[in-house]
């Protein structure tokens, strides 16, 4: 194991680095250009195999992946928000055709107005495209998810998308425990991909579907996402074996004789543990619960911890603009809803365009769950923090 200094963007393009795909087509973003800086700085140093592709819109590096993934190869790319949105089109396609594409993409809030800091109405706004979506608190999680990511979508092929928050964790820096480049290699294994252009059993990728089988083809992509979940289990737990981690689809702090929980993605968990620390010290039973997969999203085993509770406070980094407050608010409310001792709900959106958010934001909204615990009804589902009188 080496210990290094790295930025979030540093982190995933040395996970590249060692996963060493066969394809990497790419258009580079702030403020995931860096990603995609270095790992072209690989290539012509010849620390990779890797056929670089730089695109001419993310649009095409898109493109140029699911053509190279579906002629057999193991590919990658990095993207942030109107990158990603202008790859939305074929977001569906490489899920659709089942490419095992894993794509290092940076949180950046999605215009208009013009802004370039993070909020997840990126990835949000791609959540039903059929991905693989994971997000991480720090750029140790970025790293060793993207190592994890490669295995999970060859094995489901399903593509697969590893975030980090633009700036707060792609840019600053943090110490990295890095594996071996041969434990990496030796924990992804050979790529064996279910295509070939020189298969003896010649296929058609993407053909036209009409009412006749759309509907069961879709279907079949669909399961591979129920799938999915097993796959993402079973991965984990393996990596958490080799390298003594702790992954799964969520990490829990305190949670066992909380009254409250917090949920939370991203690099705000981090604040928040330190916020729940601070609420304990006054005697509040709170605990946090870090999400880390939000697709396939685990709601059995999140319905499990959060029925026990009495409040569920959530921590949204962006809105699904529909008036029923942020994605993951909506989704928990929708896994409890059948729970017999179903907890009441509250929302806050936060941080939009990189505003910050602090101990003491948090900590304030845990106070205000206290008071709906001991009311016993919620009168604002969903509210702002640090928005502007």
């Amino acid at each position: 194991m080496q210990l290094r200094a790295l930025t979030g963007n540093e982190a995933m393009a040395e996970a590249m680095r060692q996963i060493n795909p066969d394809v990497v087509a790419a258009y580079p973003i702030t403020p995931a250009t860096e990603i995609v800086q270095l790992f072209a700085s690989f290539v012509a140093d010849g620390k990779v195999d890797t056929e670089f592709v730089l695109a001419e819109s993310e649009h095409s590096a898109i493109s140029a992946c699911v053509g190279a993934a579906a002629a057999g190869a193991r590919v990658m790319t990095s993207t942030a928000s109107q990158g990603l949105a202008l790859m939305h089109e074929i977001l569906y396609i490489a899920a659709g055709v089942r490419t095992p594409i894993v794509i290092c993409e940076v949180n950046r809030s999605m215009s208009a107005p013009i802004n370039i800091h993070c909020d997840h109405s990126d990835t949000m706004g791609s959540r039903e495209c059929g991905w693989i979506q994971i997000y991480t608190e720090d750029s140790q999680e970025a790293y060793d998810f993207v190592i994890q990511a490669i295995k999970m979508t060859e094995e489901v092929f399903l593509p697969c998308m590893v975030s980090t928050d633009g700036f707060i964790i792609s840019h600053c820096m943090q110490r990295i425990e890095m594996l071996e480049d041969k434990e990496v290699q030796n924990f992804i294994g050979p790529h064996k991909s279910p295509y070939s252009l020189f298969s003896e059993k010649p296929i058609t990728i993407g053909p036209l579907a009409l009412q006749d089988y759309f509907f069961e083809q879709k279907r079949q992509e669909i399961e591979a996402m129920y799938q999915a979940k097993p796959v993402i289990k079973k991965v984990t737990e393996e990596f958490n074996r080799r390298f003594g981690k702790k992954y799964g689809f969520f990490s829990t702090y305190k949670t066992e004789d909380a009254e409250q929980i917090l949920v939370a993605c991203g690099s705000c968990a981090g604040t928040a543990k330190v916020a729940v620390d601070k609420m304990r010290e006054k005697g509040v039973k709170v605990g946090l619960l870090k999400l880390w997969v939000f697709r396939p999203f685990p709601h059995k085993e999140i319905e499990e911890l959060l029925s026990k509770v009495k409040v569920v406070t959530v921590l949204d980094r962006s809105d699904t603009m529909s008036t029923m407050g942020g994605p993951i608010y909506s989704e928990l409310r929708c896994a409890l809803y059948d729970s017999p001792s179903r907890p009441l709900f509250v929302d806050y959106i936060y941080g939009l365009g990189g505003r910050d958010i602090d101990i003491e934001q948090i900590s304030d909204v845990i106070i205000k769950s206290e008071n709906i615990k001991k009311k016993g009804k919620v009168d604002k589902p969903v509210d702002y923090i640090g928005l502007r009188e």
